[in-house]
């Protein structure tokens, strides 16, 4: 048995649907499966999702104040005022300044830009840079993705005199800033009709709006930051992304084709996935190490030369960031595994002094994968007193909300219900910690902190070809609101596999379901070819791609999680090395039997573990899921016994055997016959002195010898004293099967062969049978 990493809900579509929608769009059945099982049932509905057009965006004006700031930011150009874009550090925030700053260069305004610091401004509006701007003679200022939480600081932009105009997504708070105008697709007086917009999309539509048409050469600036932002991929966000996908495979922007260059990616294959984890992440990079400026002068520039060296800059910062993460990563884990942050926590809150603050959210990513808890992860500064940091959480606990019950210890958060960043006093940690606990303890029932895989269809092998596999393609592009599907395939046999990679981290197997075969691959999953074992039905999760090598393309199961029910039997039979098959059992969970006390001796220094003589006078021992049989036992009955009372989900069969009688000869009933007449005409036989010339003269061993022998003692025909044999002349006449001896001897053999020596599948069958049987009453386990 192989328990899943996370629980699999497996959506459910109606097939009648399924059907329908194959038929009416010709699409391939996996494809409609898909679609049926994300709630598409009309089919225009589902024509119209599958085929966006222009059509597809709102009219910029239905947003909230847009006709008043672009009536300002017109007349701003025409007075030649300065006009100042504040955007932000992230991806989103530099492509939502990039898209701004374009628009209005178009339009001959006197325009600039500033990306705050975010070791010096931190997050959002500026005080010390709103001042600058002043003092630079800036009349407008136009925020892009950030400000609508800088209510202190756009007052003192309103005092200064300039006019501010907020263009943002986040989640807002009980006070609006006092801007001019505010733009936001979810504000409280607007009706907007989507309201998922990212920072970029926003600027976008100021663009259109500014600009009087579509700004087709910005879609690919907009489906960056969109993608990089993890909004969902629905209504224009989606086409968004589709258009600016298809525009960045033939782009002659200078930083599209930099950033494929140092990327190592084709152009031309560039998709969603390309952008989150290639794109964004050298994006990111900058805001979180140094200064994000260099991103937007990316996007701006005209020359390729130019673009080159920002994106080698960009890639500089991220292999630095890269490491700075792998190591607090490291950090975080050691002090969540030492109980710092408490015993068993249901919100995990670590801090430590001088932690980067730039990279905190995605060490809050990695320990959310690791322990499936909402996550705080703070860099405190002990000089300033302060913590800053940020947050990610799971579903259920909705971060922005319950960080907001906090507002008398949080004078500064921000984000969404999934994300969050925030700065606080370091005297306030420990008590945020404390009251975080209590509200997850209140809002998250156990079932809440298991992780949940949400499997999208399960599908046959044969259903598995490059058409379907291209066919899903088009259904792109995945992300948030519309991720990237999780298919099953279920019960299916392994007929090969191996690890790969040059650690053996990884695993390469060979499905099967009847006549068909499918290639899987497990990254960091080289686990799975020492827990799966031969015969055995295993389901399994993940993705399905094309996988081409020279030339040749086959349709590739790429595996994220696998689970089977069944029994398995680990044939360790042979492998005198201890190591290398006790490394791969859960002492914890499993039980070490022997048969013998000679066993025991020998293995208890090799495997440091507590070893059970299955012996006669003793109870049974607690069951645990999993057994190592060391040795064989002396009674097939008693195995049967132990397998019935335990039933174990695992088996691990080593069956030591130093004194094996497999391969010796058994004695036949005429060499019984020879040797007792043999021994009838010597009334006395020095047996110790003369058994090799005996041996040698009969071409038989001498344990042979000794072994007819010890049955002519156990049957009473011979006495034994020193080595000296003297026939008894009263021997009751018996059959050689009477002899104890001779039975355990024939016994021995028997179970050597079925459990010692039997191939793999013999075995297994074997053990199968066994396991079938009901559990046997508990006054009759007295088999320790």
């Amino acid at each position: 048995m192989i328990e899943s990493k996370k629980r699999w809900r497996m959506e459910q579509s109606d097939d009648q649907i399924v059907q329908h929608l194959q038929q009416a769009l010709k699409l391939p059945p996996v494809s409609a499966k898909l679609l049926a099982s994300r709630g598409f049932i009309d089919v225009d509905k589902t024509k119209a999702f599958l085929n966006m057009n222009e059509t597809s965006m709102h009219d910029p004006y239905m947003l909230h104040d847009m006709d008043k700031a672009v009536t300002r930011i017109k007349q701003a150009i025409a007075n030649e005022e300065l006009i100042l874009v504040y955007g932000d550090y992230d991806a989103d925030g530099v492509t939502s300044t990039s898209v701004m700053m374009t628009a209005l260069q178009l339009l001959d305004a006197q325009v600039t830009y500033v990306i705050p610091n975010r070791f010096v401004d931190g997050y959002g509006p500026s005080e010390r840079l709103f001042k600058e701007a002043y003092e630079d003679g800036v009349n407008l200022i136009i925020t892009v993705d950030n400000g609508i939480s800088g209510v202190n600081e756009i007052q003192l932009a309103k005092e200064l005199g300039m006019d501010v105009i907020v263009t943002d997504h986040h989640e807002a708070g009980e006070i609006l800033p006092p801007a001019d105008m505010i733009i936001h697709p979810r504000h409280p007086l607007g009706n907007y009709p989507f309201g998922e917009l990212a920072g970029v999309g926003i600027a976008f539509k100021v663009a259109h709006a500014l600009l009087g048409e579509v700004p087709k050469e910005l879609f690919e600036l907009v489906a960056i930051g969109t993608v990089a932002d993890l909004v969902s991929l629905h209504d224009e966000n989606r086409y968004f992304v589709q258009q600016g996908i298809k525009q960045m495979r033939e782009s002659k922007r200078p930083a599209i084709q930099a950033l494929c260059q140092v990327a190592g990616t084709e152009q031309n294959l560039i998709d969603e996935e390309t952008i989150g984890f290639l794109f964004g992440p050298r994006i990111n990079a900058l805001g979180r190490l140094a200064d994000a400026g260099p991103g937007v002068e990316l996007f701006l520039s005209t020359d390729s030369v130019e673009a080159m060296s920002l994106a080698k800059l960009l890639d500089t910062h991220n292999k630095e960031r890269q490491g700075i993460v792998s190591k607090m990563t490291e950090e975080a884990i050691a002090m969540v595994e030492a109980g710092e942050t408490g015993l068993d926590p249901h919100v995990i809150i670590v801090a430590k002094e001088d932690w980067n603050p730039g990279v905190v959210g995605i060490v809050a990513s990695r320990l959310v994968e690791k322990y499936y808890r909402p996550t705080i992860v703070l860099g405190l500064d002990s000089k300033k007193g302060v913590a800053k940091g940020s947050g990610r959480s799971i579903a259920g606990f909705n971060l922005y909300n319950e960080l907001a019950k906090n507002r008398d210890i949080l004078p500064q958060f921000g984000g969404h219900p999934m994300a969050a960043g925030m700065t606080l006093s370091i005297e306030h940690v420990e008590e945020l910690r404390n009251r975080l606990q209590n509200q997850a303890e209140e809002t998250l029932s156990e079932e809440d902190l298991q992780p949940v895989q949400k499997v999208d269809i399960s599908i046959n092998i044969n259903e598995i070809d490059l058409k379907s596999i291209e066919s899903l393609k088009q259904l792109g592009p995945f992300g948030m609101g519309f991720p990237k599907p999780m298919y099953c395939i279920e019960r299916v046999n392994i007929t090969s596999m191996r690890k790969i990679g040059a650690n053996q981290n990884h695993v390469k197997m060979e499905l099967a379901d009847g006549p068909h075969t499918l290639d899987a691959v497990g990254f960091s999953q080289g686990n799975l070819a020492d827990e799966l074992t031969p015969g055995i039905e295993v389901s399994f999760i993940g993705d399905i791609q094309i996988n081409e090598w020279n030339g040749r393309k086959k349709p590739q199961f790429m595996i994220e999680d696998a689970k089977t029910d069944e029994w398995q039997l680990y044939d360790i039979r042979g492998i005198r090395q201890v190591n290398r098959w006790n490394q791969i059992i859960q002492p914890e969970q499993t039980l070490y039997l022997a048969f013998n006390q000679k066993t025991i001796q020998h293995f208890e220094s090799l495997l440091n573990v507590s070893i059970t003589l299955v012996s006669g006078n003793q109870p049974s021992p607690e069951p645990k899921p999993y057994i190592v049989l060391l040795d064989i036992p002396h009674d097939e009955e008693i195995l049967e016994t132990i397998l019935t009372h335990i039933q174990p989900k695992r088996i691990y069969a080593h069956f030591y055997a130093p004194d094996s009688t497999y391969f010796e000869v058994m004695p036949s009933r005429d060499h019984f016959k020879w040797y007792y007449g043999f021994l009838v005409k010597r009334p006395s036989f020095d047996l110790q002195q003369h058994v090799n010339k005996l041996a040698k003269h009969k071409g038989w061993t001498t344990s042979t010898l000794f072994f007819m022998t010890e049955v002519f003692f156990d049957l009473g025909f011979v006495k034994m004293n020193n080595g000296r044999i003297d026939m008894q002349e009263t021997a009751v006449k018996r059959d050689l099967a009477e002899s104890m001896i001779y039975q355990s001897r024939e016994q021995q053999m028997q179970l050597e062969q079925k459990l010692l020596y039997a191939p793999y599948m013999e075995l297994r069958q074997w053990f199968d049978k066994r396991l079938a049987e009901q559990t046997v009453p508990e006054e009759e386990q007295q088999w320790i």
